[in-house]
């Protein structure tokens, strides 16, 4: 490895080191509570260096924002490829959004559970559709529209129960990461129930 390509990847790293540390306090103390200083002293570096990297707070939470549903997009795109049938590929795509979230929870708690981090993301992108996560939940949307399409949902309007559902599998996905000392059943079998719960109650034949 040459000079140059050894210089690129350790910039990365640390970039990379500054959304770690940012993730972790934002998560533990809020995002109002921290500094860029007090991100700085967690890496053990000036706020300087924090500087070169993002040019302030909302940069960083944007950068986090996209790291996080870049991760999560990836994710779904798997399922999308395995060519399932509708009711299967949602049922699938709503189980895999919770595991994402129990996989990466600090980084699920700063951008779904607080209520600063995505809003801020949000008012500094002007294209309401290039908003952080929205090609996620166009996701969810599309296999609400092909389900009801297959006969599998009851048909609604999509908007509404794409929020719907939505809104479930955030409070299934939160209340795992938040109630740890909560005595839950087998996670696994907890969250595929809750999932066929969900979908059974926008089932054609319920």
């Amino acid at each position: 490895m040459g000079v140059t390509e050894r210089r690129i990847r350790e910039k990365e790293e640390l970039r990379q080191r500054i959304l770690n540390a940012a993730t972790e306090l934002f998560s533990s103390e809020g995002f109002e509570n921290v500094s860029i200083r007090k991100i700085a002293d967690k890496i053990e570096y000036s706020p300087t260096t924090i500087y070169l990297h993002f040019k302030d707070k909302a940069e960083l939470i944007g950068s986090i924002c996209a790291q996080v549903f870049e991760g999560l997009e990836k994710a779904l795109d798997e399922i999308a490829a395995q060519g399932l049938p509708p009711m299967e590929m949602l049922r699938r795509s709503l189980i895999r959004y919770i595991e994402f979230g129990q996989e990466n929870p600090n980084h699920y708690i700063v951008i779904f559970c607080l209520p600063e981090p995505l809003e801020v993301s949000h008012a500094v992108c002007e294209n309401p559709h290039e908003k952080p996560g929205m090609a996620c939940f166009d996701k969810l949307r599309q296999g609400v529209a092909k389900c009801m399409e297959a006969g599998q949902l009851r048909t609604a309007d999509i908007e509404t129960v794409s929020q719907s559902i939505l809104m479930m599998i955030h409070g299934v996905t939160s209340m795992l990461l938040t109630m740890k000392s909560f005595p839950w059943v087998d996670k696994h079998t907890l969250i595929e129930t809750s999932v066929d719960t969900i979908l059974r109650g926008y089932s054609e034949n319920n």
